[in-house]
């Protein structure tokens, strides 16, 4: 590669680093200070340990902001595709997609509704709809400079980790995140500007504004090697915790689906009852970051506060998720898990007597393994830990509970509820990105002229001539209006004059339809299976039982094999 055109692609993928991660870390902060605004002017308290007046107004407001919340909620949801707002697995399938585009629209109602829901205490997460917000505002930027898809994957990627690194305090994280969860892959090409995306992120988030991290945990350490068996239990029974919360927005989200109100009333009774449980357990309300930073503490909450509370909010959280409210299921994750972590710290003294670490460290370990299997990144989220403590004890403690929660969850769920979730809309990454590739181009991609076709009238021996004539051995008959009747080989033409057959005798009387036929929709990958049962020169091509083409075995092989080496060609690229 000549040096002029390496110092521009490298010049052009730093300025798309360091504009995306500047401008995601300003938009996080005000994403972060819009909603705290709103919990302050709607009187969400900020300090869930404080319980709110015993006063008819306090428990006016309680019900009321949550489920006026929700029913402007609703309507914005009205004006969405779908009416469903957009989260990180619309990023994740843009980042897998031929034309890696975010819609701008959708995304800023997106993000608008996610404030409004974060602002009006839903029980929702904000690390989703900043994730989504930054990819983007990465996917946008992109086609401002650049029509290059590749470009256009890492223009998502660089948003998505500068929202993390924001976020979590976590810059290392912010990478790990967008190369493990969002593109997939590990290309050279793509590490520089995600890298400084993440970078400037963090720098815009943590430097210039000031903000503090997510929590910060005194340096406590391991007190004992049998610790790590609880650990290895936390992370076994953490992947049973997440699978439950991520089955419970399943199971709410179906819930609401088979009621027949208007979306409104379904996200205006979501907070309705959201706000009746807060008059109790006001832990249930937001993000619940000072809840998370207590029950590490250990100092405020008993085993049994400890469950309810945890129960509480995974209940309400698949309620609010699966009833239209905006938001993500990350944050609610990290608060479940660090409440079950918590729980299991409050009785291992039972078990080891004396020999026992701090609450923080089994609070930590729930965190990870009930995260990880949720969003399906285990690398980040105990890099996440490493960051924010800078504590590698805690860390090699969070990684054994990472690792056994990940073999659970995947066994027991998927790899993540963002993968089950395309799953379901039919977009399927369990099987890799060659198989998503392939399956988004269609053998109508492949369709050309060079095939016989024949009316059914014409004779068996025009059918011999022009197989001859064209070098074919088969020729596919049809009827009125191109309907396709059958294939008539060389070796049938064959076997028809061996057994006295007049070539004069119509060509559709002896046609035989094909075993294997194709659709012009059907995908490369789905016409790759097709072909493994398939015998012979050519496979028709129907329409509507029109014959629109036909297709060699070699034909789509050789199209399998292209697409592959693209997705190579990006997997491995350098600059």
């Amino acid at each position: 590669m000549k040096s002029p055109v390496l110092i521009k692609r490298v010049t052009v993928l730093t300025l798309l680093g360091l504009v995306i991660g500047a401008v995601v870390g300003v938009l996080a902060v005000g994403f972060v200070e819009a909603v705290l605004w709103l919990n302050d002017v709607l009187r969400i308290a900020p300090d869930t340990s404080l319980r709110s007046p015993n006063s008819t107004w306090a428990t006016v407001i309680t019900i009321a902001v949550p489920t006026i919340g929700g029913l402007v909620v609703g309507l914005l949801a009205l004006a969405m595709p779908d009416r469903q707002f957009l989260g990180p697995s619309d990023a994740i399938r843009a980042a897998q997609s031929l034309d890696a585009r975010m819609p701008v629209r959708p995304g800023i109602l997106s993000a608008v509704a996610s404030v409004l829901s974060l602002g009006t205490g839903a029980s929702v997460g904000q690390y989703g709809p900043l994730v989504h917000m930054g990819a983007s505002f990465g996917s946008w930027i992109r086609r401002t400079i650049s029509s290059d898809r590749s470009l256009g994957t890492i223009g998502i990627a660089c948003g998505a980790a500068a929202a993390i690194s924001a976020a979590f305090h976590a810059p290392i994280a912010g990478l790990i995140f967008a190369r493990e969860v969002v593109l997939r892959h590990y290309s050279l090409r793509a590490f520089a500007p995600i890298a400084v995306a993440s970078t400037v992120g963090y720098v815009v988030d943590h430097v210039v504004f000031g903000r503090d991290p997510l929590f910060q945990i005194e340096q406590h350490i391991v007190a004992s090697p049998q610790e790590y068996l609880l650990f290895i239990g936390i992370g076994i029974t953490g992947a049973l915790v997440a699978t439950a919360y991520m089955r419970a927005i399943e199971f709410a989200g179906q819930v609401a689906a088979k009621l027949r109100w208007p979306a409104p009333i379904k996200t205006a009774a979501a907070g309705a009852a959201l706000g009746v449980v807060a008059l109790q357990l006001p832990e249930v309300l937001g993000i619940g970051q000072d809840v998370l930073r207590h029950a590490m503490s250990g100092d405020l909450y008993s085993a049994s506060d400890l469950a309810v509370i945890l129960a509480a909010k995974l209940v309400l959280t698949a309620v609010c998720l699966g009833f239209g409210f905006a938001g993500g299921v990350f944050s609610p994750a990290l608060l479940i898990g660090t409440l079950f972590g918590a729980l299991i710290g409050t009785g291992a003294d039972w078990l080891l007597g004396d020999q026992v670490s701090h609450v923080a460290v089994y609070a930590v370990c729930g965190l990870v393994a009930v995260t990880s299997p949720v969003i399906g990144a285990p690398l980040t989220t105990v890099l996440i830990v490493f960051e924010l403590t800078q504590n590698f004890d805690l860390a090699a403690a969070a990684l054994i509970s990472v690792a056994f929660a990940n073999l659970v969850g995947y066994r027991i769920y998927g790899r993540s509820l963002f993968d089950v979730q395309l799953q379901a809309r039919g977009f399927d990454l369990s099987e890799g990105r060659d198989k998503v590739m392939v399956q988004q181009h269609t053998v109508r991609e492949l369709l050309d002229g060079n095939y016989v076709r024949r009316r059914a009238a014409v004779s068996l021996g025009s059918i011999r001539d022009a197989l001859a004539e064209g070098g074919h051995s088969e020729a596919f008959i049809i009827g009125p209006s191109d309907h396709y009747i059958g294939t008539l080989s060389v070796q049938r033409l064959l076997k028809l004059v061996g057994e006295g057959v007049p070539l004069s005798r119509e060509a559709g009387d002896f046609a035989e339809p094909g075993r294997v036929q194709l659709h012009p929709d059907t995908t490369i990958w789905d016409a790759m299976n097709a072909i493994q049962d398939f015998v012979g020169e050519s496979i028709p091509v129907v329409e509507e039982g029109k014959l629109v083409g036909a297709l060699s075995e070699s034909a789509i092989i050789s199209a399998y094999l292209d697409i592959v080496r693209g997705v190579r060609r990006e997997e491995h690229a350098a600059v």
